[in-house]
């Protein structure tokens, strides 16, 4: 069955909307918490946060904001995609792992990734040597989930026989993701054995790296289905079509202005279009944005899984939008888009 999850970025309160809203930036994150409690009725299996840093977003600690969903849900699945691990040392994203899945009863999903460029570079990273840590903290974190010891001898860490915890409350562990753009990216997950989520790119393309990951997991002699793939897609529904496609082109203004320094990136008008040079750029293809009224968007989707056979698919709705329209956003993609794609048995 098709899982549904929310894609959370928490974007940044401005001074204007705070006005409109007559709210404290804790008040608006304390929204944001309702409206995540919200969603465990309106029927979404999970929720992925997001971590950004240095303006755009309130997402720069996703655990905290786990743990804190944590305390007021029952059911949904929660975790980060992903985890910007080289900002971290290797024990403590593993022992953080182990305490959110006791914290939040054995709910948790790990998703990691290297960071965004142009933040990295704040910090004094560059996209190499953030790869660099990336793969060490993978070495420790694989190997400490299973056995609850890192001992590890890197460039960036050394650890001697080292005892992590809590020891996670799912055993042998949460469940693994990792966000990838390419085929290369996408069998270096398999190898960990990881579950996979991508976005961005047209439905062919991403046809083609789950395609890879497939492979290779064979190679391996390991199981992969739709189970273990994540499409990630920009939602805008409403009522009204026209509605729909006038909020969609205002998202899409603010996610143009959001990456304008991201270097990875363009924006294609054409879905097929070729990846931006070299291994690390990729092309943002028309098909990450889907809009309309609630049965269009559930068909849209429903058709995105099946050609690609993801059986994730992970909604950001109303990108960068106020509160009050996300909330609205919600309510119905939760009232009448889940119901449909549950009903599509995939």
């Amino acid at each position: 069955m098709l899982r549904t999850w929310v894609f959370e970025f928490l974007p940044e309160l401005t001074e204007t909307a705070a006005a409109e809203q007559q709210s404290s930036i804790s008040a608006y994150i304390g929204q944001y918490l309702s409206l995540w409690e919200r969603d465990e009725t309106l029927g979404f299996d999970g929720i992925f946060f997001s971590e950004h840093h240095f303006g755009g977003s309130f997402s720069s600690s996703p655990n905290l904001l786990i743990a804190a969903t944590a305390a007021r849900t029952k059911r949904l699945r929660l975790g980060v995609m992903g985890v910007v691990v080289p900002y971290y040392s290797a024990a403590r994203v593993v022992e953080e792992i182990g305490l959110l899945d006791q914290l939040s009863g054995g709910r948790l999903e790990i998703g990691t990734a290297v960071g965004v460029p142009q933040e990295l570079e704040k910090m004094g990273l560059s996209i190499e040597l953030a790869r660099e840590i990336y793969n060490e903290v993978m070495d420790v974190l694989d190997t400490a989930l299973e056995t609850g010891v890192a001992d590890y001898n890197g460039k960036h860490f050394k650890y001697d026989n080292l005892r992590l915890l809590p020891r996670p409350a799912q055993r042998p562990h949460p469940p693994k993701w990792s966000t990838v753009v390419s085929a290369d990216t996408a069998r270096r997950a398999a190898r960990r054995n990881s579950k996979i989520c991508t976005g961005f790119m047209s439905v062919s393309q991403v046809r083609a790296v789950f395609e890879a990951y497939a492979d290779e997991m064979a190679t391996l002699g390991r199981p992969a289905d739709g189970d273990s793939l994540g499409l990630r897609r920009r939602v805008i529904v409403s009522e009204s079509e026209a509605e729909a496609n006038a909020l969609s082109q205002s998202a899409l203004d603010r996610y143009k202005k959001f990456t304008a320094n991201d270097s990875r990136m363009k924006f294609s008008h054409v879905p097929d279009s070729p990846q931006k040079g070299g291994s690390t750029g990729f092309s943002v293809s028309d098909e990450e944005f889907i809009a309309g009224t609630p049965a269009q968007v559930a068909d849209n989707i429903i058709e995105q899984c099946r050609k690609t056979g993801a059986r994730n698919f992970l909604a950001v709705l109303h990108w960068g939008a106020g509160l009050y329209e996300v909330r609205d956003a919600h309510e119905l993609f939760g009232r009448h888009v889940i119901p449909r794609l549950k009903a599509a048995g995939l």
